[in-house]
């Protein structure tokens, strides 16, 4: 019996899929869970991917792996925000399974292809073959072919967090081996000198200038930060395709709230005795 090809057993990235089909691709942050089961539940509750935060968050990397490992194993993306566009840990990341990388406050077109060089393989960048993948279940597959299979199927995103990013925005994008733009509003806010303030027009002033160096250099646009379904539906309107729902945090306080507003609702409702 021969082995099996890449093209049998490379795990798609769900998010490219979901571009592909000119569709939405839908992300959970994850701060606080520190479990696979986390995937499950962002399936079922119809997100593409997660958005795991160890910029903001104490992840080690076996717990990455983990909820990595059990994310491909149900369709769900697992992507990770590095500490920075110098993170030595991105292609430890990598070869445990997570499947995007999105790196923060990136200014440069020289940070840019840093990224590039350390996520993917050559000839697009330098990532270095470990051998036997964990996203073809460590068959042994034509180094060539497991190479290019994994350069399509991982994503990585620039974060455009600052008004000099968004003025090097053509250069970033420009990158050979990027493949999305992804707007942080409350660090970008923040440095504006504006923060907290998500509908003002510099919001939308970004966002256009985001979706449009996409377009230009066939790029997916993203973002996250908006706090409230309203302005997410404007963000897609406005033609953003990688988007933050919600994260384990807002959605664990407000189920909770939820839970004892209901309670109390009918305690209100019901007649003492």
């Amino acid at each position: 019996m021969s082995a099996p090809s890449a093209s049998q057993l490379v795990i798609r990235n769900p998010v490219r899929d979901r571009i592909e089909a000119d569709e939405i691709a839908f992300g959970m942050g994850v701060r606080v869970v520190r479990s696979g089961e986390i995937s499950l539940l962002a399936r079922s509750s119809g997100h593409d991917f997660l958005y795991i935060d160890a910029q903001h968050a104490a992840f080690d990397l076996e717990t990455i792996g983990r909820i990595a490992q059990t994310a491909i194993g149900v369709g769900v993306a697992p992507f990770v925000r590095v500490v920075s566009a110098d993170d030595h840990n991105i292609p430890l990341m990598l070869d445990a399974g997570v499947l995007g990388i999105v790196a923060p406050d990136i200014v440069s077109a020289d940070q840019a292809r840093r990224l590039v060089e350390v996520t993917k393989y050559p000839p697009v960048g330098r990532r270095s073959l470990a051998g036997m993948s964990i996203h073809n279940g460590f068959a042994p597959i034509a180094a060539g072919e497991q190479m290019r299979a994994e350069n399509e199927a991982v994503m990585l995103f620039c974060m455009i967090e600052s008004a000099a990013g968004l003025a090097a925005l053509d250069e970033i994008a420009a990158v050979p081996g990027l493949d999305g733009l992804y707007v942080g509003l409350n660090d970008l806010l923040a440095d504006m000198g504006i923060p907290g303030r998500h509908d003002g027009p510099e919001v939308d002033e970004a966002l256009r200038a985001v979706v449009e160096a996409s377009a230009r250099h066939g790029l997916v646009p993203g973002a996250g930060g908006a706090p409230f379904p309203e302005q997410q539906v404007k963000w897609i309107r406005a033609g953003i395709r990688f988007l933050m729902s919600s994260s384990d945090i807002g959605l664990v306080r407000r189920g909770g709230l939820d839970a004892i507003a209901r309670i109390r609702e009918r305690l209100d409702a019901a007649p003492s005795r």
